[in-house]
């Protein structure tokens, strides 16, 4: 048991029991309250359409019935948080499962620190203040019947939402107490469960979301309607670099259906000035928009609109962005972000010298729903409606570009067809926000695959090199390099594995500007830099003659992590992952036919160790089976878990041996699907997971296993193959997927 001091202020924790037929909601400013001063039929929750909950952002609604609704604040990007982080909620407010009815807050700029997706940081942000908010609820109901019995509090005890009095075992139920407990005083002090008497962290919960999910009802941005809306088409630039010269809507106007044709990007140039960011230049070009009765009718339109464009900057190619990257890797324009010892002596006095570069193409992030918004600006207010992964920040941006006060914007979230850090840039609301403004209707903007994948925001195309300095069979030094596009907004992670572990040790970063747009990709920084580490240190073990996993050891006994506060990984918890994985894997006792690839990496703060097993088939490399370790803490919900490890897994996987995006001319290689390859589930491995067991706090899940699989596949099609492989994705270099031919002797 663990007794929290309650850091809530009463504007903070705020309680009322006007609801319509009683009852009692709770709301919590959640982030801001951690701070210092610095088969049991389910009853539908009441009507919450006459409270006014803005004021919230986080709450729990007790009805008289027992039916408790717990609103969820985070944006659902796919990551399970909008059942994860209610569990939390529910688990120290202690009621059964099976009757909690989970909703999804709004945007409350006013209370919360942090309600964004991304980062893999939601569960391991909420864990502490959402626990706090149940155990402050539930010891609220418990004092409310204490009071009714005459006995103390510590002479009562509570499971699913059922209060017992212990000298007379009379019970009452949540529901019977609820209206009393709302006069209470909110308590200075609430105790949190012990882990280990935990009923709903650590069980496996469905997706809240699943009979929507399945039978298709309204619940993503896609979905959205409201009365009198009509849709919007964007025609855009054909290739970065571009700009609107002359258009004619003529034909396009004359469409069924088609209401007008303006164009846009007024607004976002607005921005540039204000608070230049990625999504500004993205949407400051002129667009022609057609605005009509249905997302087809739009669409169809804009085809018909002739556009010429003239060319005000250069138009890139991918082959432009090698040389310059290389250049960039030969020459000395470097950030240093971490330097210890004196790399350049250990380098001048090593026995022998490992360096090899790495490349990655840019990669679109391809979500299953297409971006996607609404818009209604009225004088009143701006009501913004849609996925997206950072509502705080996009409310903000619209606010300045309309100049309209933050309090009249209104942004709901839906859930979201996926994200992988391309919704956490609202280009796409700016527009929907312009256009809104400029026809005073309720419109959603709706992006065709093309102008997704044609109009992005990409993954960074990047370049590693990696130099090791061998001296006595020793690792001496370790210097590593990246050059990358617009790496400024996306730098390495310094101090991560192996640093710590090597007495000289640096790490340089360069950027090299482009027009091309690029931002995050699920689990930025690490996507590729996995791929990359992973793969030179089972070379460096091959070239100093060791063991691969037991040279990671040795790296790991060498780091002092309390000595260097810099230090962000622990190297007692990886140590465990690679050994319980070598242990779980059968590491070097697969069948001859089998080759085996290890990694283990650290990021968004989980330590996870990955072997991937690789057959051949008819010559070419299978990856069959992929077992994972994870330590991520305390696990909330496993079946969630496993869901974000097993696709983290698949992802990194397709996209290692498969994606591919190149630049000719400012235009992408692909615009669909019929020339941009994906992982296909005939080719998705099967992945074997085991969680290493703690009390830990827990940390990230839905981004760290998808870094690590690449290289863990790449080390194996080298112990298939006996070839190496240096660049994503690897089909591209099919001649390297082919054994090595042996000498026939004799």
């Amino acid at each position: 048991m663990k007794t929290s001091k309650n850091t809530f202020s009463r504007r903070s924790f705020m309680r009322t029991s006007g609801l319509a037929g009683g009852g009692m909601l709770i709301g919590f400013n959640l982030f801001q309250a951690c701070k210092a001063k610095t088969e049991q039929t389910f009853i539908p929750p009441k009507d919450l359409s006459q409270l006014n909950y803005q004021d919230f952002n986080a709450y729990i609604k007790i009805a008289e019935d027992g039916t408790v609704t717990i609103f969820s604040p985070n944006p659902e990007i796919g990551q399970g948080v909008k059942t994860a982080m209610p569990m939390l909620i529910a688990e120290e407010l202690d009621v059964a499962w099976e009757n909690v009815y989970v909703q999804q807050a709004k945007l409350d700029t006013k209370n919360f620190t942090r309600q964004v997706a991304g980062g893999s940081q939601s569960i391991r942000q909420g864990w502490e203040p959402l626990r706090q908010t149940g155990a402050t609820a539930r010891q609220m109901l418990v004092n409310a019947a204490a009071t009714q019995w005459g006995v103390a509090p510590e002479d009562c005890t509570v499971k699913a939402g059922v209060i017992t009095n212990t000298k007379t075992n009379e019970t009452l139920g949540y529901g019977e107490v609820v209206n009393e407990a709302a006069k209470l005083e909110v308590p200075e002090n609430v105790t949190l469960k012990d882990p280990k008497d935990f009923t709903i962290i650590g069980t496996d919960a469905q997706n809240v979301d699943i009979d929507k999910i399945t039978t298709g009802k309204p619940l993503f941005g896609i979905d959205y309607k409201a009365e009198g809306m009509v849709y919007a088409a964007v025609v855009r630039p054909p290739a970065f670099g571009q700009s609107l010269s002359f258009f004619d809507a003529e034909a396009a106007k004359k469409m069924d259906g088609v209401l007008d044709v303006i164009t846009i990007g007024k607004g976002a140039r607005k921005l540039i000035d204000a608070m230049p960011n990625i999504e500004a230049i993205l949407a400051k070009t002129d667009k022609v928009v057609v605005i009509a009765k249905s997302t087809w009718q739009a669409m169809k339109a804009k085809k018909a609109i002739e556009a010429e464009w003239q060319n005000t900057s250069e138009l890139e190619s991918t082959a432009l962005h090698n040389e310059k990257l290389t250049a960039l890797l030969d020459g000395k324009d470097f950030t240093t972000m971490r330097e210890d010892g004196d790399v350049e002596e250990a380098f001048a006095t090593a026995d022998q010298i490992l360096e090899r570069t790495y490349e990655s193409p840019f990669l679109p992030h391809n979500c299953l729903e297409p971006m996607n918004f609404f818009a209604h600006v009225t004088d009143e207010k701006v009501h913004l409606v849609g996925p997206i992964q950072t509502p705080q920040w996009k409310a903000g941006t619209v606010a300045t570009m309309l100049d309209r006060k933050p309090e009249e914007i209104e942004l709901e979230m839906t859930r979201m067809g996926g994200g992988f850090g391309r919704r956490l840039y609202g280009d796409f609301v700016l527009e929907a926000a312009e256009i809104a403004n400029s026809i005073r209707k309720p419109v959603k903007i709706v992006y065709s695959r093309e102008d997704d994948m044609n109009d992005g925001i990409y993954r960074m195309a990047t370049k590693y090199r990696i130099k090791a300095g061998i001296k006595d069979g020793e690792l001496v030094a370790y210097h590593l390099k990246e050059a990358a596009v617009n790496a400024n907004m996306y730098g390495l992670i310094p101090n991560f594995f192996p640093a710590g572990a090597v007495a000289n040790y640096k790490v340089d970063v360069a950027a090299l500007k482009s027009n091309i747009t690029t931002g995050a990709w699920r689990a930025p920084y690490t996507n590729f830099l996995a791929f990359a580490e992973q793969s030179f240190f089972d070379e460096l073990a091959e070239t100093i003659n060791v063991d691969k996993i037991q040279m990671r050891l040795d790296l790991l006994k060498k780091v002092d992590a309390d000595a260097d506060e810099r230090i962000e990984y622990n190297p007692d918890r990886m140590a465990k992952v690679i050994e319980t994985a070598v242990e779980k894997s059968g590491w070097g006792k697969q069948p001859k036919d089998t080759y085996q690839g290890f990694v283990n990496y650290y990021c968004h703060n989980t330590h996870v160790a990955e072997v991937a097993d690789v057959v051949l088939e008819n010559g070419n490399p299978v990856v069959k089976k992929v077992t994972v370790v994870v330590d991520c803490g305390i696990v909330v919900n496993p079946l969630g878990a496993l869901n974000q490890i097993e696709g983290g897994v698949v992802d990194g996987v397709g996209h290692a041996m498969y994606g591919d995006f190149t630049f000719t001319e400012g235009m992408p290689s692909a615009k669909n699907f019929d020339r941009y390859r994906l992982i296909r589930m005939k080719e998705a491995p099967k992945v074997e997971t085991y969680f290493i067991e703690n009390d830990f706090a827990p940390t990230g899940l839905g981004e760290p296993t998808l870094p690590p699989a690449g290289a863990a596949v790449a080390n194996a099609i080298k112990a298939a193959t006996g070839n190496r492989l240096y660049q994503q994705p690897f089909t591209k270099f099919p001649e390297l997927l082919k054994p090595q031919k042996q000498e026939i002797l004799g």
